[in-house]
């Protein structure tokens, strides 16, 4: 199984974190966003924790903050949501500078935050420290069913294809002339998404017969076996297990 080419995420390195097996760090990630989920909301001090514990790994892992700060953009939608939400949700009232905002609104706008941002901060460190191909090699180590595992190594492998067949379509339109400034150059860019879809399934049709034709029969073969020893396993259920003791306490404090 491969998926060669390296992703934007990535950072090359050779910390200790980037030596970890790639199914080991999954898990533990994993394991660590469940614990961040369930955590009380009203625990506010836990999620400080939680971020100093992310910290910690990036520096281990020697991630610079600016270079995680940066891929946190994607979280945008969310925070537009988050804070809409003291809006529009019923309930106990209270006044800010003006404003009438609900109580749970805002409650809610915190815990879609933290726990949102905690686990885009953990999926940028995970992406930060491990190559795309490894990525692939640790789910199906995990025992992800095998079908997913493919179709998410094709969608990592031909993503950047589909991607430049829009570029050149894109740069072919505007030769001609043709720009979108408005409602009525929108059937053009159909057409042009639906040139794009015949497209994309005839080249998938065309990979799917070349790969038949070279002893493909459902799955991919696995070239290189991913091992994990005990001490790695430790090391990397330290991210998990210290914030499953910073959870059970914001339950109990």
């Amino acid at each position: 199984m491969g998926a060669g080419h390296a992703h934007k995420l990535y950072r090359r390195g050779d910390s200790p974190v980037h030596a970890l097996p790639p199914h080991v760090k999954l898990a533990a990630v994993f394991a660590f966003v469940v614990v961040v989920v369930c955590t009380a909301r009203e625990a506010v001090w836990a999620f400080g924790l939680y971020a100093l514990l992310l910290a910690g790994v990036a520096a281990w892992a020697r991630v610079p903050a600016g270079f995680v700060l940066r891929r946190l953009v994607i979280e945008i939608p969310f925070v537009a949501f988050a804070f809409l939400m003291p809006f529009v949700v019923p309930g106990e009232r209270v006044e800010f500078l003006g404003l009438s905002l609900s109580v749970q609104g805002l409650w809610g706008a915190w815990n879609v935050l933290a726990k949102g941002t905690l686990g885009v901060a953990a999926s940028v460190l995970l992406a930060a420290t491990t190559e795309l191909r490894s990525l692939l090699l640790g789910l199906q180590r995990l025992r992800l069913p095998p079908l997913l595992v493919q179709i998410a190594s094709f969608m990592l492998r031909y993503g950047d294809v589909i991607s430049d067949e829009m570029r050149r379509m894109s740069i072919a339109r505007r030769s001609r002339g043709f720009e979108a400034k408005g409602v009525r150059h929108w059937g053009v860019l159909a057409k042009s998404a639906g040139a794009l879809f015949i497209r994309s399934y005839e080249r998938g049709e065309r990979v799917h017969l070349a790969m038949v034709s070279r002893g493909y029969a459902g799955s991919m073969p696995v070239i290189d076996e991913v091992t994990a020893s005990r001490a790695q396993w430790v090391r990397a259920a330290a991210l998990p297990l210290a914030a499953l003791v910073i959870c059970l306490l914001g339950w109990t404090l």
